[in-house]
């Protein structure tokens, strides 16, 4: 066993974020000067923004935040638009200390704390408005979104790097939302794994022709793409440990997009890609490689599109992803690439390190060395986003 394997996982009693103390910070074998980046965390938003910003013919239709036990929300008519389960998580770490959008000093000071320099932090709750059915409010909102948390960036003095959301069902939307975005200092965007459906209803099939137009705006605007898990529901209910059991699925939801970036043409058609994924660990990644070289393999004489490449070549050439606490995939590490992966703590959520961030990158470069280590927890981060 590796290092790695000798991690212990958070079932020592922490329990929920919200009380949770984290230790002193220690020295944990970087190499000095080593500006921690934590690749993947979460903030709240706990302003009313988008009420207060809508044109007044439209305020009516603007989604409301609100703050329900604790936990920040969308709501509509006074009602939260998520799922009592949703909001049972919420009010788990959302209560603590720099959770959210309300106190950028809290949340510097929370990284402060965990020994983490930098973060790119991923929105919670809004993700709801994945969803929403009228999509001329959808593109507001996400424009109000890219403008209040480039202003939350900005205040942290570029230690909190805001990921911004943009219109990916028309191609001139993708690209007047790209425009604004990278003018307001954003480095990268969520796009959904589940993008729903167009003007006729169909189902939006990302590797389609029809899609062209949107991957040719990204490509053009050179802005990083970002695939994070979560979107999902649970496939079927349980009566026992829901949450557990709908977790263990969230967390492996990369296969269908990663094979249509691959085998359906998308980085063939749009070479100028990047990709990260972000909160489905590392260990996925050889698996997927290997399943999409077999299958590539075996149906090449049924194929309808010749792809260009082996499926090593896209992941090496084009993407990158982030882990949480992943012993197996660190001891994978060569078959992935050093330079692809992306150490965080999750902050604030229930899966987080916060309250053992310095044993986990402990973990990493006991594992493979300070200078991979450093790559790992600071360099690939920013070389992705393009900073620093």
């Amino acid at each position: 066993m590796s290092a790695a394997s000798t991690l212990s996982y958070p079932a020592e009693g922490l329990g929920a974020p919200k009380n949770r103390v984290p230790g002193p910070v220690e020295e944990v074998g970087l190499p000095a000067g080593t500006e921690v980046f934590s690749a993947d965390n979460h903030i709240s938003l706990a302003e009313d923004i988008f009420y207060e910003k809508f044109p007044a013919s439209m305020r009516d239709a603007a989604p409301r935040v609100m703050n329900v036990d604790g936990g920040w929300t969308l709501a509509l008519g006074g009602q939260s638009v998520l799922p009592q389960a949703f909001l049972d998580v919420l009010t788990q770490y959302d209560p603590v200390p720099g959770s959210h959008t309300g106190d950028v000093d809290a949340r510097l000071a929370a990284l402060d704390s965990e020994g983490v320099t930098t973060e790119l932090a991923f929105p919670n709750s809004i993700l709801a408005l994945f969803g929403w059915p009228d999509k001329e409010v959808r593109e507001l909102c996400f424009r109000i979104y890219n403008e209040h948390i480039a202003d939350v960036q900005e205040r942290s003095g570029n230690r909190i790097y805001g990921v911004g959301l943009i219109n990916w069902w028309d191609a001139d939307g993708a690209k007047r939302t790209l425009d604004e975005l990278k003018s307001l200092g954003l480095k990268t965007f969520l796009m959904p794994l589940s993008p729903g459906k167009d003007e006729n209803k169909n189902p939006i099939d990302f590797s389609s022709t029809a899609m062209d137009g949107v991957w040719a705006a990204i490509e053009e605007s050179q802005v990083p793409v970002s695939h994070h898990i979560g979107e999902s529901p649970p496939a079927s209910p349980s009566q026992f440990n829901a949450l557990e059991i709908g977790m263990l699925q969230a967390v492996a939801p990369f296969r269908d997009v990663f094979g249509k970036y691959i085998l359906g043409g998308i980085l063939d058609r749009h070479p100028g890609l990047r990709i990260g994924w972000f909160e489905g660990g590392i260990n996925w990644v050889p698996s997927a490689i290997q399943d999409a070289h077999h299958i590539a393999a075996s149906f090449q004489h049924m194929s309808d599109f010749k792809v260009e490449h082996e499926p090593q070549w896209y992941w090496d050439n084009h993407m990158m992803a982030s882990f949480v606490v992943d012993p197996l995939g660190l001891e994978l590490i060569h078959h992935i690439g050093v330079d692809k992966v992306m150490w965080s703590t999750d902050f604030p959520h229930n899966e987080s390190t916060y309250g053992y961030s310095n044993r986990s990158l402990a973990s990493v470069v006991e594992t493979v060395g300070g200078e991979k280590a450093k790559a790992i927890a600071s360099d690939n981060a920013k070389r992705f986003l393009g900073v620093g």
